[in-house]
Order: structure tokens, then sequence, then C-alpha cells
């Protein structure tokens, strides 16, 4: 059974898999236009923030993984992509 907590997840999750989608695309494919490498760092940055929340969602609600893991794993996959998205800050 479905509770709001859980409609509000698929939501969010849905929202940030769209979202974060687009921008890893739009970063890459500036990336291949330009061959600027802080772009491709970026878009990677992004993708990875982005698979963490599908990732952290997915563990949750289809494998049927405690909400506390499922938290874990988007927690570690967003500072993980954040990271990358600060090293794109300052390749030149």
């Amino acid at each position: 059974m479905t509770t709001h907590i859980d409609l509000t997840i698929i939501v969010a999750k849905t929202a940030i898999l769209v979202l974060g989608g687009s921008i890893t695309y739009y970063a890459l494919r500036a990336f291949d236009r330009t061959g600027d490498r802080s772009l491709r760092a970026l878009g990677i940055g992004f993708g990875v923030v982005t698979v963490g929340a599908l990732v952290g969602g997915v563990s949750h609600q289809i494998i049927g993984a405690d909400l506390a893991v499922g938290i874990a794993i988007d927690s570690l996959l967003t500072a993980a992509g954040f990271a990358v998205i600060v090293y794109s800050l300052y390749v030149e």
C-alpha cells in the first residue's frame, strides 16, 4: 500500500530524474560542441547525483530496502556527484 510519504518520494524522485537527466544531457551536449573538459565533468557530476536519487528511490520502493538505506545510498552518491561538480569549476 502506497502512503502519502511514499507518493511524495516517488514524485520528487521522478522530478529529480527528469530535471537531472536534462542538465546532464545539455552539459554533455555542450561538451561535445566545445570540447571543454569542465562541461564534461559537470555533466558527469550531475549524472552521478541523478543516478543516486534513482538508485536510492528504487532500493526503497522496488527492492523493499529500509528507507534509511535508500537515503544513505542517495546521500553518498549526491556527495560524490557534488565533488565532481566542484572539480568541474576548477578544471581549465
